[in-house]
């Protein structure tokens, strides 16, 4: 067997022998294999196209999942300044830091962000609401935060009034 065979798992080098339906990770490295090999007529085309459209969907929510996380510190910072943590300002940077390396490294996702932030935002509100135990009308129906704020607005730790530290219960 070629060397691009043996990468696969032993059950997996059958020729064409998993189907899809019965088992997606033998079948993923087997379809592997024959790409590999230029065996094309042995390809699953049908299943290879949908597995590769999941690729870009799964790029799409890891930016979706990250600015939802984003937004939902945001809100809780801006509709609880009170309950300001050092650990909801490195939520912040973190989940930036994720939404910027996606949009790096799928640079297409930019023509899609105005509905990313859209669904980011509509589930951030409710768990902002839920985490702050504030009712859900006291958050904006659509996202009052543009892209760059989004990225980029400072959001310092500690509190600039050292009064507000003091009073404020331990860092959760």
């Amino acid at each position: 067997m070629d060397d691009v065979a043996n990468k696969a798992p032993k059950a997996q080098q059958s020729s064409a022998s998993v189907r899809y339906e019965d088992d997606t990770y033998s079948w993923a490295f087997e379809q592997a294999a024959l790409l590999r090999a230029g065996r094309w007529s042995e390809l699953d085309i049908e299943h290879l196209a949908d597995e590769i459209e999941d690729l870009g969907k799964s790029e799409k929510w890891k930016l979706e999942s990250a600015l939802r996380l984003v937004l939902m510190h945001l809100l809780k910072w801006d509709f609880q300044p009170e309950k300001r943590t050092r650990s909801w300002t490195l939520s912040i940077a973190v989940h930036r830091k994720n939404a910027a390396r996606v949009l790096r490294e799928n640079p297409g996702l930019k023509g899609v962000l105005a509905e990313v932030l859209a669904n980011a935002y509509e589930t951030a509100r409710l768990e902002a609401s839920g985490e702050t135990d504030l009712d859900l009308s006291v958050f904006p129906e659509t996202c009052a935060y543009d892209f760059d704020a989004i990225m980029t607005r400072p959001v310092e730790w500690p509190p600039a009034d050292p009064a507000a530290l003091a009073a404020r219960s331990p860092d959760v």
